[in-house]
This record gives structure tokens, sequence and C-alpha cells, in this order.
């Protein structure tokens, strides 16, 4: 994405950047979570591994929804999660959800970044701030979070994990 000297960046320019170069790296992870593992769960209250590997592949939509609308209420959707199958089916769900996710940022105006987003369930008011926030922290960061969870459930299974921001105890080595 280039610039004349008389048009300024975008916002969107840095974020798809790191859409791109986090999609990339979640890619990766998402790769080993064989279909055979999705029923591991590492502890009672946690979320198996095939659930949350479909989690961490879903938040990549929600960028798309928070460009679409200035609210969520959970009380008018009828929200039911998408089960893979496969690990192919997985990351073809992850694959749709980033090309949403990265045309909806590409075409998100500056000033949309600074409308306020609310997530709620009928009366409940679970958070309202501007819409560059909830990318943020919302949609990048709490996939990162979850993304460090896949990590663990990777390493628990004996299942080699990938260099995330520089080398695992597997791979990449300096």
């Amino acid at each position: 994405m280039s610039t004349s000297a008389t048009q300024s960046p975008r916002l969107n320019s840095g974020f798809l950047g790191e859409l791109q170069h986090e999609a990339a790296t979640t890619r990766t992870v998402l790769e080993r979570v064989s279909e055979d593992k999705f029923d591991y769960k590492p502890h009672d209250k946690s979320m198996s591994f095939g659930r949350l590997a479909t989690h961490v592949a879903e938040m990549f939509g929600w960028i798309k929804t928070t460009f679409e609308v200035d609210i969520l209420d959970f009380s008018e959707n009828d929200y039911a999660p998408f089960e893979p199958k496969s690990n192919a089916e997985l990351l073809d769900y992850f694959d749709k959800c980033v090309a949403e996710a990265t045309e909806a940022l590409t075409n998100a105006a500056d000033e949309s970044f600074f409308k306020d987003w609310t997530l709620r369930n009928g009366e409940t008011v679970y958070f309202t701030m501007p819409k560059i926030q909830v990318l943020r922290s919302f949609c990048l960061n709490h996939i990162i979070h979850h993304r460090g969870q896949l990590s663990v459930y990777l390493r628990l299974n004996n299942i080699p994990v990938p260099q995330i921001y520089g080398p695992s105890a597997d791979e990449g080595q300096m």
C-alpha cells in the first residue's frame, strides 16, 4: 500500500500488516492441531483442543463484525460455533475468517476506527469502546492469548511447538 506525498497513510495500514503477520503465525499453530486430539482437555474447566482451535480461527472473523456493526447483542443472535471434522476443515474456516477480516480492515475508513462499539446481552452491557480499541484488545490481543493456550496444548500432547515470536524449544534455534 503506497502513499503519495499528498496522501497520508491510513490507519488500517499498520493493522493490516499486523493482521497478516499474526494470521501467518496462527496458521502454523493451527496446522498442528490433529482431529484425533480435538477432544483433548488438559483440565475439566478447559476448552477442548478442537474448540479452542476453532475459537482462535473464529476470532479473526470478529474483525469483520467490529467494522460491520456498532452493537453486537448476543440476545439477538443465534450463535452456533463451527465444529470442524478435520484439520483441513479447520484451516479452510480459518482462511475464510482471515480473508473476511482483511477485506473489512482494508475497506475501513479512518473515522470508523473512532466510532464506539458495544458488546451486550440484552440489558447487560459488557463494554463500549472505540472500534480501534476493540480491534486491538478484543480481537488481536485475544487471538494472541488463546494462541498461547494452543501452544501449551501442543506441548502437553508432544506435538512440536512452532516458533511464534522467536525460537521455540522445537524450532528455529539460534
